[in-house]
């Protein structure tokens, strides 16, 4: 009787110790587990950062936007040929020399395809001459020049050939005016008195067609809004685009 008890005694003794030895066995290897997760998940986490702070630099490098590149001056070289519309009347009359006036470009400004200024572009210039004309003979002379030219808001100063206008001559009315004048008061002074009425007859009547033909005298020159006129340049010009 007692050797059954403490026989069953012993039994319960090594369930009790097997039951203790797997609960331990499965903590170690639970605990394993989750070292290896552990270590894993820390070595995945250094990868992605590792791979993270080394994809950074190249996706900022490639949201850089390239330099822009600055186009080449274009040069327009002398002897270009200008087509402008002079936006103003001009005249000897109104105008003296010094004065400036506006126009415009009558045609676009190319150079090898490439438009620098379009028509209409703003134009300035000058009048280098302004002289009317004579009570008894030379005509009125009004010449202009350009000065600058509007490109892409920018105003760029120019030279160019000149212009000029000149009214036309009436030289030969004034010498048949004071002809005429000069003939007729000898007539009339030959009527009345002879030889000396004549002298003194032809010095009144030339006197009176001298100034007939300056009062009758040559128009100013003038240049019309509208006009279009053509100018060279006489030096080239750099134009930035």
């Amino acid at each position: 009787m007692r050797n059954g008890y403490a026989a069953r005694l012993m039994i319960v003794a090594v369930l009790l110790w097997l039951a203790a030895c797997n609960k331990t066995g499965m903590s170690g290897s639970s605990n394993s587990t989750t070292a290896a997760a552990g270590s894993a998940g820390a070595a995945a986490s250094s990868g992605s950062s590792s791979t993270g702070s080394s994809a950074t630099p190249s996706g900022t490098a490639a949201s850089q936007p390239a330099p822009a590149t600055t186009p080449a001056p274009i040069v327009l070289e002398a002897g270009k040929t200008l087509a402008v519309t002079i936006d103003q009347n001009i005249s000897t009359k109104d105008n003296v020399s010094g004065d400036h006036f506006a126009a415009s470009l009558a045609a676009p400004l190319s150079v090898n395809g490439t438009e620098l200024a379009p028509k209409g572009a703003h134009v300035r210039g000058t009048i280098t001459d302004s002289a009317q004309a004579g009570h008894v003979k030379g005509g009125a002379t009004l010449t202009i020049t350009l000065r600058s030219i509007t490109v892409n808001g920018q105003d760029y100063p120019i030279h160019t050939s000149s212009f000029t206008e000149t009214s036309k001559a009436r030289g030969k009315r004034t010498a048949i005016g004071a002809g005429g004048g000069a003939a007729f008061g000898a007539i009339v002074g030959a009527l009345a008195g002879g030889g000396k009425g004549a002298a003194i007859g032809a010095a009144a009547g030339g006197g009176a067609g001298t100034a007939g033909a300056a009062y009758t005298g040559d128009r100013d020159a003038s240049i019309p809004a509208e006009t279009l006129v053509h100018f060279k340049l006489t030096q080239s010009v750099t134009i930035s685009q």
